[in-house]
């Protein structure tokens, strides 16, 4: 690197003597672990294909020298292992990046500071803006996915930097025991934002800390509004479970904006099925296996290798390029291919919470109605499916929601059964008037489709964090992100409304105080309006052609 830091690589070739294009992924993984070379790309038949793969450790990790410190080197490091992968033996000139997650978001690192060979991206599952997914949401911690990816990559650390076998022992040890108790234990330590779990291996977390400590650490994890400084065009790839699913998203508007090609395909995968794309199921819920890939080969390496050989290999420019939407439409089990995102024909309908506990169209009439619930930090509603990515006690995706909607602290508002089918297709809001007995607490809204048997699975949620006065009335707005879906006829939309989705998200103490302190908590009274002056409700973005 320009700072004399020896970063380490695997190079694979194709039999033969080139020159080829050269395939870039930049891991903190492992650059030998399957995660890094087998489940985001098939690297044999990349290399049939034609292509060289570079595939290195990130700085400070693994066989690389250099301080670990997540996002901080990814934008200069990855400038200057362009530029050399460009120059290897075999190399024609042109380098495209590729990976999941972490090196999803190493790509656009290096995209941002544009260097001379790079062509193309691929980055999948990555997020946008680092407050809305990764270090927080809503004004929340992203909590459960802070301890659990921190004292994961902690452990592959350790080796590199503690001398002492008796020391080094300890460690792993107390990090086992830790992971292993994260769901009854390790998740439940306060302060949340401090979290001991973290402080007791010594190694920095993903970033929700040192953004409390430090917001401008911050812009080495931004995409978000760096768009312009991005030349090359990018294939985005989104799962409607992914915890990153948005970021995604939004990667893919802000490119569009900024003038740049962008294609964007979005599964009806969770985080780790949208590295690994295990074939059509997520917690017994079948979507079929035509949801793995659309069209090509069947596999997301043919899409991605398609898209890399119109870039990088003169190959011809075909639909599989062009600037658009691949999307999987869950109920239906169908790909949709849209010129645009949201679809445009898609128009924002509201549906009210009313008194009676039911969803409709039609705004309530009372003067005053409420409905109210007791929150009890120590006794929060516990994370069931969704957009997560953390302990696996907590699975992503879909759930049954009968535990949760069983709670006294969560509130439920169901529509009559449909006459005809309802696809759901964009972004979901909500707003929901309420008040609160503290001076901070948080709202949380779960969309849910519920079948005939009555069984109520979510579909997507969002969390927003308010400072207030005490007894005041607040209309806050929540962000439930994206999805598409189509709900059959005798099926019923429902609206969960509480405060709390715990580890997931960090508790609200009620309090008001620092999470990087806060120890004590309180109970919040909680009062939910839904009036003909303060209605709330959920925006959907329904697609009536359907």
């Amino acid at each position: 690197m320009r700072d004399g830091t020896v970063l380490t690589a695997d190079v694979y070739r194709p039999v033969g003597d080139g020159p080829w294009p050269v395939l870039v992924q930049r891991t903190p993984y492992g650059k030998q672990t399957p995660i890094s070379n087998a489940n985001v790309l098939d690297f044999y038949k990349t290399l049939r294909r034609g292509y060289i793969i570079v595939n290195q450790d990130t700085r400070g990790r693994f066989t690389s020298m250099g301080k670990w410190m997540p996002w901080e080197y990814e934008g200069d490091d990855g400038y200057d292992t362009i530029e050399w992968a460009a120059t290897i033996d075999g190399s024609n000139g042109m380098v495209g990046m590729f990976g999941a997650s972490y090196t999803g978001n190493t790509q656009w690192a290096a995209a941002v500071t544009r260097p001379p060979h790079l062509r193309a991206i691929a980055p999948q599952i990555t997020w946008s803006a680092p407050e809305d997914g990764i270090f927080y949401r809503g004004g929340a911690l992203e909590f459960g996915l802070n301890v659990w990816w921190t004292l994961g990559q902690s452990m592959g650390q350790f080796a590199k930097e503690v001398a002492g076998d008796d020391e080094l022992a300890s460690l792993l040890a107390n990090t086992f025991d830790d992971l292993d108790h994260l769901a009854d234990r390790t998740y439940w330590e306060l302060p949340s934002a401090a979290v001991p779990a973290i402080a007791r291996t010594g190694q920095p977390d993903v970033g929700t800390q040192r953004g409390l400590i430090d917001p401008s650490s911050l812009r080495h994890a931004r995409v978000a509004g760096r768009y312009s400084e991005v030349s090359v065009p990018s294939l985005n790839v989104a799962g409607w479970f992914d915890v990153f699913s948005q970021g995604t998203i939004d990667n893919h508007l802000g490119t569009r904006a900024a003038g740049l090609e962008s294609r964007l395909i979005i599964g009806p995968w969770e985080h780790m099925s949208g590295i690994t794309v295990t074939p059509g199921h997520i917690n017994g819920i079948n979507y079929g296996l035509g949801s793995v890939a659309p069209g090509g080969d069947g596999t997301m390496t043919g899409v991605q290798l398609d898209w890399f050989d119109h870039y990088l290999a003169g190959g011809p420019k075909g639909p599989s390029h062009e600037s658009a939407v691949d999307y999987y439409v869950m109920g239906v089990d169908e790909w949709r291919r849209e010129d645009h995102w949201p679809p445009e024909r898609a128009e924002a309908t509201r549906f009210y919470l009313h008194s009676d506990g039911t969803l409709s169209r039609t705004a309530p009439t009372d003067d005053r109605s409420v409905s109210e619930y007791d929150y009890d930090p120590a006794k929060p509603a516990p994370t069931s499916g969704g957009s997560t990515t953390i302990a696996s006690s907590f699975p992503a995706g879909q759930v049954n929601q009968s535990s949760v909607e069983q709670r006294g602290d969560v509130l439920t508002f169901t529509s009559a059964p449909l006459t005809e089918p309802l696809e759901i297709t964009g972004r979901v809001t909500a707003t929901i008037h309420a008040a609160t007995d503290g001076p901070s607490t948080d709202w949380v809204v779960r969309l849910c489709d519920v079948d005939e048997d009555g069984v109520s699975l979510n579909i997507v949620d969002g969390i927003t964090r308010v400072h207030t006065t005490a007894g005041h009335v607040d209309g806050t707005d929540v962000d439930l992100w994206s999805t598409s879906i189509v709900l059959a006829v005798g099926h019923r939309l429902r609206v969960q409304v509480t405060s709390s989705n715990f580890p997931r998200w960090d508790r609200n103490p009620n309090t008001g105080e620092d999470p990087k302190t806060a120890t004590q908590m309180r109970v919040a009274h909680q009062t939910v309006h839904h009036d003909r002056v303060r209605a709330s409700c959920i925006v959907l973005p329904v697609i009536s052609s359907f």
